[in-house]
């Protein structure tokens, strides 16, 4: 008996969870014997229904949610003996997982794509104990997005997080970086350190326009600089794609990363609070199948 567990966040979305559901339950219905629907209530939730799906083998996990609700379903199939296929409505303000693989913003359109049954592997990451599927950053801009509002997300969307990150620029506030990877060592200081596994981050598509969710790889970029006039640059660049090209940018590729600064910073992991630096993180390669459109 083929079975599918759909993990849903209530309050993803602007409430558009609640009609959502019925469709979603109708398809799966019609393509599984069994559909369970886990409503999360906290933190967590996610995590622990998603390894229950692993443990009793389930053949299909689906996330109707945003992109807390997906690290919370990674963290919970990663590594696992059994793991279901991952399908994604997505429903938060960002969704970047989603759009790094060309699934549907529009939940019903990404039903859809669950429907075709197409299924791409794709890489997530490991930090420490932790697990990520899009982006690691560091320094004062990434911890100025913990003070966005539930309320400023509803109503500005991912552009509640520029309007913070933009305080901290404006501080302008260095901190001292060594940066571990495959081809060596990197020592100075940094304003900001990114690292991503695909090309979307913060709703922004052309960060790494090279970025492919598969290619075993942390696309690493450290901003040394980021006084007005080089902002001004940095920006039609990164709309662009052509961030990595500037002499205040370190970019880095590797499939290893370790961070460490003799001052209390702490990792922001997929847009969530994390932990104080030091940490070591690495690419799981193909470690997750997932329902994607069918030229993904």
């Amino acid at each position: 008996m083929s079975i599918v567990m759909i993990i849903i966040n209530p309050s993803s979305g602007k409430e558009k969870a609640g009609k959502i559901l019925p469709i979603a339950e109708k398809v799966l219905g019609e393509m599984y014997d069994q559909v369970t629907v886990r409503e999360t209530k906290g933190e967590g939730d996610a995590t622990n229904f998603a390894k229950e799906a692993c443990i009793k083998r389930f053949d299909a996990v689906v996330s109707m949610g945003g992109d807390g609700t997906v690290n919370e379903i990674v963290n919970g199939l990663a590594e696992q003996e059994h793991r279901p296929v991952f399908g994604i409505i997505p429903l938060g303000t960002v969704n970047d997982f989603a759009r790094s693989l060309g699934i549907p913003l529009n939940p019903e359109a990404a039903i859809d794509i669950i429907k075709d049954r197409e299924i791409k592997e794709s890489d997530i990451g490991k930090i420490n104990d932790r697990y990520f599927m899009n982006v690691l950053a560091v320094g004062p801009i990434a911890e100025a997005t913990y003070n966005v509002s539930v309320e400023q997300k509803t109503r500005l969307g991912s552009f509640a997080y520029f309007l913070e990150g933009a305080k901290a620029v404006i501080k302008r506030n260095p901190f001292p970086l060594t940066v571990e990877h495959d081809q060596g060592r990197w020592l100075g200081e940094a304003h900001l350190l990114i690292s991503t596994m695909t090309n979307s981050v913060g709703g922004f598509e052309q960060l790494a326009p090279e970025a492919e969710v598969n290619d075993g790889k942390l696309h690493t970029f450290i901003i040394k600089d980021l006084s007005l006039p080089l902002l001004l640059k940095i920006i039609p660049s990164l709309m662009k794609g052509e961030i990595q090209g500037h002499d205040e940018v370190e970019y880095i590729q590797t499939s290893n990363l370790h961070l460490s600064t003799p001052t209390d910073i702490k990792v922001n992991i997929d847009g969530d609070e994390g932990f104080l630096l030091p940490f070591q993180a690495t690419v799981l390669q193909k470690h997750l199948r997932l329902f994607v459109p069918g030229t993904a």
